[in-house]
């Protein structure tokens, strides 16, 4: 008995991954690493993408979170390999904190990218990279769950936890409309 061959991937398919997955990929880089760095890692994951895209299984998990695990890996990489992490310009990236900041109910009014970067310090890193893939890179629980090797209950718990924290540091302004610092 021989294996069932998969069809042959085309160029005309990667290029419907690249337009379907590059704002989330961009978007998801762009929350930990520069603008510059956030470009060269989203070009080196369609790179491996491109290379890797044969074995790619359906079966295993959607095309989003395939294309989200290999930048997630090359972000690890890119750590490791610079032993430091340099701080996100949020003021490089204001779609990215539209968009955040437009998921964050009830938060009605926009905050600035330095407040937004404030708020989010306080923040351990599982929380942000869990916030950053829901928001930003507008993956499923259970897509998280599978990329990060938690179970879907667990990142609900984190996300939720996460959110609270920042509403309720969001509530504790003072009433003259103070902005958070």
């Amino acid at each position: 008995m021989h294996a069932r061959r998969r069809p042959a991937r085309t160029a005309e398919e990667l290029q419907r991954v690249y337009r379907d997955h590059f704002d989330a990929v961009y978007a998801f880089l762009a929350y930990s690493v520069d603008r510059a760095t956030a470009e060269d890692l989203t070009a080196g994951t369609f790179e491996r993408v491109v290379r890797s895209w044969k074995r790619f299984d359906p079966r295993r998990g959607s095309e989003r979170t395939w294309v989200l695990a290999i930048a997630r890996n090359l972000l690890t990489d890119h750590f490791r390999s610079s032993r430091h992490r340099e701080a996100v310009s949020t003021d490089e990236h204001p779609a990215l904190l539209d968009r955040l900041v437009d998921n964050l109910e009830p938060l009605t009014e926009r905050l600035t990218a330095e407040e937004l970067a404030r708020w989010l310090a306080p923040l351990g890193e599982r929380e942000r990279e869990i916030l950053a893939l829901r928001y930003a890179a507008d993956l499923t629980t259970a897509e998280i769950a599978r990329l990060l090797g938690l179970t879907a209950a667990n990142v609900q718990q984190i996300n939720s936890r996460s959110l609270r924290r920042l509403r309720s540091r969001f509530e504790s302004r003072d009433d003259q409309g103070q902005r958070l610092t």
